[in-house]
């Protein structure tokens, strides 16, 4: 019998307390400042809204930078592969040229925007009457995949060279060609030095 009474007076306490509170804001809401309470709900809702599309633009700002990431990556991986199968073997000189003639070629308006559309360049050869890639090594069908201290390096050159860490050995180079070979296109252009194996023009 007491613990029946016991819940009893417990419900009716809360049920008073509750009364209580809905009294109380009733009482509240009828005494307040109604347009000082509109003003404090406009000014919240301005400040969530600010709130919110900061949030909008600081994700937006985060993905924007993480593309840029990817194609830094992409381009310094496509740069690498050209110095490894163009260069390795040769003088850490004429591997920094080969990057060298790569990333002029990007900065240069004659030719695509990105490091990876120069590597993987091709244009029509009336002569030969086919697409010619403009660096040998892309016009195989695969490569094997690069390995060794020799991509490592491939990677340390590209890095320098992309990030502009690297002193200039070909200033202005945007072609070069082995020292055995003479294609008709070099006696257009200006030489500038032979490194190893490769001559180099601009």
């Amino acid at each position: 019998m007491s613990l029946r009474y016991f819940v009893d007076e417990l419900a009716f306490r809360a049920a008073s307390a509750w009364a209580d509170a809905r009294r109380g804001v009733r009482l509240f809401w009828y005494r307040a400042d109604r347009e000082a309470m509109a003003f404090a709900l406009i000014i919240g809702a301005v400040l969530v809204a600010f709130g919110y599309g900061l949030h909008a633009v600081f994700t937006r700002h985060e993905r924007v930078l993480e593309l840029v990431r990817e194609a830094e990556r992409a381009d310094i991986e496509c740069l690498a592969r050209n110095v490894y199968f163009e260069a390795r073997g040769e003088p850490p000189e004429g591997q920094y040229a080969v990057a060298e003639v790569t990333m002029n070629r990007k900065a240069s308006r004659r030719y695509p925007a990105t490091v990876c559309a120069v590597v993987h360049e091709k244009r029509w050869d009336a002569i030969r009457k086919r697409y010619v890639g403009a660096f040998s090594w892309t016009e195989f069908y695969s490569v094997p995949e690069p390995s060794g201290e020799a991509w490592e390096f491939a990677q340390k050159v590209a890095a320098d060279v992309y990030h502009r860490r690297a002193p200039e050995r070909v200033e202005g180079a945007t072609y070069f060609h082995a020292h055995y070979v003479k294609p008709s296109w070099a006696k257009q252009q200006e030489r500038i030095s032979r490194i190893g194996r490769h001559v180099f023009y601009r």
